[in-house]
């Protein structure tokens, strides 16, 4: 299988079909904008990891019923806020433009008025009500969507079994014809990390897309392998290729080679569907990175 795709969250009730589904006609968008062959239906695999964080004893399709309280003091309060930063900063540039800008950031989002992590229920409660206003995080759904997304991230970092069982759905659809591996949000963690856990696969290259790999302490502190001296491991590929939104507030350090190495940084534009993966992978610059990966 020549690429093989990692999705990111929000995804828990979508499978490696229904998923392909979305992610193939987006892909040769891609590869038509960068004017390069398409690739065949047989060519792409999409890793299906989101039935394990389906909750037990809940109807099919439904969310767990979480709120403000089911948010964790530590981890996810720490990355909740960081996003509540960015997305009062992309609300700010709003106010301060000439002009509006029907396609960025709601304007009236208030930030955090303290310095430092705050870890107190109200600081969440806060946080949660200014993201509800947010173009970006309506996206995903409800208020519960974002604190199941949250913990999704939250559960491949710190749990060792959960992550141990997605890495082992990424092996399975990988082969001796995989050339291109790409990664979506939290995706793109997961692929970096099987990346690094298999010398022994042939991949060319590695193409992250709306990547949190950069977000120091919270995330990149927390990888496997774990980064020395403020530089995190090499995948085992020939080239990577991250592309990131500049209001993807997912994507909240758009340059991973200051931490990552040798990284080819691309910067896109989505509309205020910045973190989509479909308006990522219709991008040109997204369609020249897999066509690269894809020549060799």
């Amino acid at each position: 299988m020549k690429i093989v795709a990692v999705h990111g969250i929000a995804q828990t009730y979508e499978g490696s079909s229904t998923l392909k589904s979305q992610w193939l006609p987006a892909l040769q968008t891609g590869l038509e904008e960068a004017g390069v062959p398409l690739v065949k239906a047989s060519d792409l695999k999409v890793v299906g990891y989101g039935a394990l964080f389906r909750p037990a004893g809940t109807r099919a399709g439904s969310l767990p019923q979480l709120d403000a309280r089911d948010v964790q003091p530590g981890w996810e309060q720490d990355l909740l806020v960081e996003w509540w930063r960015a997305a009062a900063a992309l609300s700010e540039a709003s106010r301060m433009a000439s002009e509006p800008d029907v396609l960025g950031e709601d304007p009236s989002i208030q930030g955090p008025d303290f310095q430092g992590r705050a870890r107190t229920p109200a600081v969440v409660q806060r946080a949660l009500r200014q993201l509800a206003k947010s173009r970006f995080f309506q996206g995903l759904g409800s208020e519960r969507a974002l604190i199941f997304g949250l913990k999704q991230v939250r559960l491949f970092l710190h749990d060792p079994q959960i992550k141990s069982a997605v890495l082992e759905r990424v092996s399975r659809k990988v082969d001796v014809s995989t050339r291109v591996i790409i990664g979506h949000s939290l995706g793109s963690i997961i692929a970096y990390e099987a990346l690094c856990t298999h010398p022994e696969w042939n991949v060319h290259t590695l193409v992250t897309l709306g990547s949190p790999l950069g977000i120091a302490s919270l995330v990149f502190d927390a990888l496997t392998p774990r980064p020395k001296e403020g530089v995190a491991a090499w995948p085992h590929v020939q080239q990577w290729f991250n592309i990131a939104d500049v209001g993807d507030i997912v994507a909240l350090e758009k340059q991973l080679a200051p931490r990552f190495g040798p990284v080819v940084d691309r910067l896109v534009y989505n509309g205020w569907k910045s973190h989509a993966v479909k308006r990522y992978l219709t991008a040109r610059e997204t369609g020249e990175a897999v066509a690269t990966g894809l020549d060799h």
